[in-house]
């Protein structure tokens, strides 16, 4: 569940596939863990939008801007390569983990999410470091609505098959990189708004191959679990109706 690239040419973009001098700075990761108790696990699209939303969260904390306790390893993170690791917890660990430094996001069902300070590639606290990463197989007891025209939409390539932790992150680098395509002021209202989004997986693969040619931002992992390298995941599309963040646009 970690690893991404995308379409940015920039020379200095954190998402470009091939190595690049990030490669040579020291590694992090933003560590997820959602909240699945035994026999009340959460909907899989509300668990991808609360992840989706936990990343936009901390990414506009106040303590990751500026001068603030978590600015500078979370600007250590963006200046290498972008990852992402979604684990599990219940009871104990759960408890456990929302002791760590963090945040909590809860979803429109009640999903929870912790989203911490990146850590280090190789330096997981151990509070995070025992907790599983399989086991996030989570299903929607009914098909998710249609998405909110309001917010914006992260779609989800249909010919992928991901477990719901992967899923998750990869929902996260999309939530990301609609985040940094975004000037100050539009950011600013999105958080205000509180992050309108939803997450779903395209209609069919004509819709989803109009997306990935749309110009959008695009997710393409960089294949360390679950899918090959350069795989398209995600593509983040601004609201349909057209009432604000014109600057991501919609197909």
């Amino acid at each position: 569940m970690e690893g991404v690239t995308s379409d940015d040419t920039a020379t200095d973009s954190p998402f470009r596939p091939e190595p690049t001098p990030r490669d040579e700075a020291p590694q992090f990761v933003l560590p997820l863990v959602v909240r699945i108790e035994r026999g009340a696990p959460p909907a899989r699209t509300d668990a991808l939008e609360t992840a989706a939303r936990a990343v936009l969260v901390i990414l506009s904390d106040e303590r990751s801007l500026g001068d603030g306790e978590w600015a500078q390893v979370m600007r250590d993170w963006q200046d290498a390569r972008i990852r992402k690791v979604v684990r599990r917890a219940r009871g104990a660990e759960w408890r456990r983990a929302e002791a760590l430094d963090g945040i909590t996001v809860t979803g429109g069902d009640g999903t929870e999410v912790r989203v911490c300070p990146p850590v280090p590639l190789d330096g997981w606290p151990k509070d995070l470091a025992r907790l599983q990463v399989s086991g996030t197989d989570l299903d929607d007891p009914e098909p998710p609505a249609a998405p909110d025209p309001a917010g914006v939409t992260l779609w989800l390539n249909p010919d992928l098959d991901m477990t719901a932790g992967k899923a998750m992150a990869q929902a996260g680098h999309g939530a990301q990189l609609a985040w940094w395509e975004l000037p100050k002021t539009r950011r600013k209202e999105w958080r205000e708004a509180g992050f309108p989004l939803s997450v779903r997986v395209a209609d069919d693969r004509d819709r989803w191959a109009a997306l990935t040619r749309a110009g959008l931002p695009v997710v393409r992992d960089a294949g360390f679990t679950e899918i090959a390298p350069g795989s398209c995941t995600v593509v983040a599309e601004g609201p349909r109706d057209g009432s604000w963040l014109p600057e991501l646009g919609h197909v």
